[in-house]
């Protein structure tokens, strides 16, 4: 694994054209969030620009048969974030990319079972407020350089819930596997210790990014990049599906500090089973 510190700009600039299979990658929202060594309240035309740049290095050093997983998320005051974001990447004469699906990732739900009985799961942030309910979820969009790149459906899939339907629908090859579809749950473990056990304002969990691998479908060969790396989330997931390259770029290094000691202990704790 190829952890990088330094501004993710420069940093890609100097990695070899096409070289990445995969980008799975959340970049400051410029929501106001708290990090530790990135002032997130540019301008939003400012910081449009600013994603444009990156977004354009993303794009020469992806694979033409790639895929761009990108997270964003939003507040219940500045909802037009993430739209305003992939209009500047997807709009225009040239855009840089072609939006090829849309997933809604959903960190908390409360649905009713057949049996009649609610269920709470998940985390949410409450938010304190006679105007706006609670934000359960983030979008996370899928950018390809011409919107027809095949993916491997069922890899992340889910077994049917009526059986009778694996030999109804003829896609599925009479296997009991069905694809997800654009709604994902992946709940936050829970943590005792925020600043301790995850020690970042606006990290996704690796099943997020392990979504992403497998929906791309190539497997342990996937060579994955991160540009903003964090804790280090995605170099988990990457640990976690196999994949032996993967680069994560981060500009803080107290963030990349904590995103090697989590590689770390992911490592002593497999030796010690």
């Amino acid at each position: 694994m190829n952890l990088i510190h330094g501004d993710c700009l420069k940093i890609l600039r100097t990695l070899e054209e096409k070289s990445f299979d995969l980008v799975v990658t959340s970049p400051p929202y410029n929501l106001g969030i708290n990090y530790s060594q990135f002032e997130d309240t540019a301008p939003r035309t400012k910081f449009l620009s600013w994603c444009k740049s990156w977004a354009r290095q993303l794009k020469r050093v992806l694979a033409d048969d790639g895929s761009f997983f990108l997270n964003i998320g939003a507040t219940p005051s500045n909802p037009l974030l993430p739209h305003q974001l992939i209009l500047a990447l997807t709009d225009g004469k040239k855009p840089l990319f072609t939006l090829q699906n849309t997933f809604h990732w959903v960190k908390s739900i409360s649905v009713k079972t057949t049996d009649d009985e609610l269920l709470s799961v998940g985390h949410f942030k409450p938010i304190n407020s006679d105007r706006y309910v609670n934000d359960c979820h983030e979008y996370v969009f899928h950018l390809t350089k011409t919107g027809s790149i095949p993916l491997d459906r069922r890899a992340a899939g889910v077994p049917y819930q009526h059986k009778s339907n694996i030999s109804r629908w003829q896609h599925t090859g009479g296997q009991d596997l069905r694809c997800r579809g654009n709604t994902w749950f992946i709940p936050y473990q829970t943590i005792r210790y925020r600043m301790k056990d995850r020690p970042h304002p606006a990290s996704f969990p690796p099943a997020l990014v392990e979504q992403c691998i497998k929906l791309h479908g190539k497997g342990c060969e996937t060579r994955l990049l991160d540009p903003f790396l964090g804790i280090g989330s995605s170099a988990l997931a990457a640990k976690f599906q196999k994949i032996a390259h993967f680069t994560g770029i981060e500009i803080d290094q107290e963030y990349l500090a904590s995103a090697r000691l989590r590689l770390e202990k992911e490592a002593i704790s497999k030796t010690s089973l």
